[in-house]
């Protein structure tokens, strides 16, 4: 029924929640599960609307949505073929009443959307600094992973003039960069209040942090149990697959 909506070289993956669907070309930047802890790590309560920015395909406001009750899901992207898909992948699920796909770019997320417009931010960005990193030369996967178009600070900047007062930021990154991440934070009005490590497995060191922050809260921050991913025979934890299977019903 909505074949078309798929195009030459794209696959059509099953997210396993909510029952839907999401398109993606394998030869640009397809999600991984630090989009998927990321959805599981939020929180959108009834009646709050969130934006995630840098989307790419749309992939977290579909979850997002899938696993809450909240009123409404933004999506901002830079690359145009990446929110396209996006686009396409919520006109594929009949989503169109409750996601927005804007194309645009992180700098200018505040003129686009306007001040205190969302309750909730979420974002997946650039890990690697400049050159920081192998440079990859597919451009769309090279964006996706160094900060070229934007960079931390213009995403904490914008999401401290995006979030309503007491509202919720939520980002997945690197540990390696947590000291600059925290005092960032902190610098634009966004107190970290939550903080929970990514170990791949449970001997290794942890590989990913997901951190939640408050616009304007106090001082004081809880750090959760670390979060394995697999289990010794490669096989995933209960506590990520239960993410995947997770159903806004069950909230």
């Amino acid at each position: 029924m909505n074949s078309e909506l798929i195009h030459q070289g794209e696959r059509l993956d099953d997210l396993q929640t909510g029952g839907y669907y999401l398109i993606q070309d394998p030869r640009r930047f397809c999600f991984g599960i630090d989009a998927v802890l990321l959805s599981s790590f939020a929180l959108v309560k009834k009646r709050e609307r969130a934006l995630d920015l840098g989307t790419g395909t749309g992939i977290i406001p579909i979850l997002l949505e899938a696993k809450n009750d909240g009123e409404f899901y933004a999506g901002l992207e830079i690359q145009e073929e990446s929110a396209d898909m996006a686009r396409r992948s919520v006109r594929y699920n009949g989503l169109e009443e409750k996601i927005q796909i804007t194309t645009g770019d992180i700098k200018e997320a505040a003129d686009i959307y306007g001040a205190a417009s969302f309750d909730v931010i979420t974002v997946n960005p650039p890990y690697m600094i400049g050159e920081h990193g192998v440079k990859n030369v597919n451009e769309a996967k090279y964006i996706a992973r160094h900060e070229v178009l934007c960079t931390l600070e213009d995403v904490l900047k914008q999401s401290a003039k995006l979030l309503k007062e007491k509202g919720r930021f939520y980002m997945v990154h690197r540990p390696f960069r947590l000291p600059e991440i925290l005092k960032s934070m902190c610098e634009c009005g966004i107190e970290p209040k939550r903080m929970q490590l990514v170990h791949p497995y449970v001997e290794k060191e942890p590989n990913m942090v997901l951190i939640e922050g408050f616009k304007g809260g106090r001082p004081r921050m809880r750090v959760e149990p670390p979060l394995i991913v697999y289990e010794k025979d490669g096989s995933y934890t209960k506590e990520v697959l239960r993410m995947y299977g997770e159903m806004k019903s069950l909230r």
